[in-house]
């Protein structure tokens, strides 16, 4: 008897509850469409109208910016150059320069792969083109002897950096972007046949001529070089930080990728042909150059600008 009067109760509830739902949603369509408005934030007092910085140094913007450079190039397979250079810059505004750089390797450091080669390489009729002496393979690998390049350069972000909490320096995060030429030095062309002609300097190594000429022909090219300049774009992005109005420091990347035989062996020929028994343009390989660099700022007129 009780199970009956349960269930009737709860049969009799049904109808009513979607009763009254049926009504809410009747109810919510028929409202009108309201309106949202979003409220203006007023600022008042001694802030109404005040710049966001008050008292802001331009460090660039109608300064000539002076950066004495010292660079070195990373990830080279077989050698590594030591580069002094100098930047100049000028602010257009406080966040966009216009600058130029030059720079020359002083040095060229040999990597942990060349010394293997000469000191482990082995020499074969098939690759005597390429390694004729692992002695002098020193003298035939590439070579980046100088760089000149024009850039903008964006300074999207700049504040504070502290040390330890003790000492705070300005800084600004800035990229670049611009077009570079890069002296590059090269094994000089030279070519291995079947000719009988085998002359120290001519280019061109015969089978045909005399064993000792023609090798002493292919160990002779190894230290001939051939001089050529790039075009490249270039592209970066460093770090400022300054002690006083015109003294500051940058640490800086930059990247420039361009084709060069850094070996100087026989990479590739025409239509894929490998080896061609030829050094030439066809062995240059695209590579992905780069380097870091460390320079000091010098800024003229020494007294920057200083905002309201």
């Amino acid at each position: 008897m009780m199970t009956n009067t349960i269930l009737s109760r709860a049969t009799l509830a049904r109808p009513g509850a979607a009763l009254v739902l049926a009504l809410a949603l009747l109810t919510t369509l028929g409202l009108p469409a309201g309106t949202v408005h979003a409220q203006d934030v007023q600022v008042e007092g001694p802030l109404a109208g005040q710049p966001a910085v008050r008292h802001m140094r331009l460090y660039r913007q109608g300064r000539l910016r002076l950066t004495p450079t010292f660079s070195m190039t990373l990830q080279n397979e077989f050698t590594r150059a030591l580069i002094v250079g100098a930047e100049a810059s000028y602010g257009l505004t406080d966040w966009l320069s216009i600058g130029v750089w030059g720079a020359y390797s002083v040095a060229q450091l040999d990597t942990g792969l060349t010394d293997q080669v000469s000191g482990r390489g082995v020499t074969t009729d098939r690759n005597r083109l390429s390694l004729p002496s692992r002695g002098d393979f020193d003298n035939q690998i590439g070579n980046l002897n100088w760089f000149t390049s024009l850039h903008l350069t964006f300074i999207p972000l700049r504040g504070k950096l502290s040390f330890f909490q003790k000492l705070f320096v300005d800084t600004d995060f800035y990229v670049f972007a611009g077009a570079a030429i890069i002296g590059i030095e090269e094994r000089a062309n030279v070519r291995r046949n079947g000719g009988s002609s085998a002359v120290a300097g001519s280019g061109v190594c015969g089978d045909g001529a005399a064993v000792t000429d023609r090798d002493a022909c292919l160990v002779d090219s190894q230290s001939r070089r051939l001089n050529r300049a790039q075009v490249a774009p270039t592209f970066g992005a460093g770090l400022s930080m300054y002690f006083n109005d015109f003294l500051g420091i940058t640490v800086e990347w930059r990247g420039m990728p361009f084709a060069w035989n850094t070996s100087g062996t026989d990479e590739r020929g025409p239509d894929g042909l490998f080896p061609d028994g030829a050094i030439n343009y066809r062995d240059q390989i695209r590579h992905f150059n780069h380097m870091v660099t460390l320079g000091l700022v010098i800024y003229l007129p020494t007294a920057p600008e200083i905002t309201d």
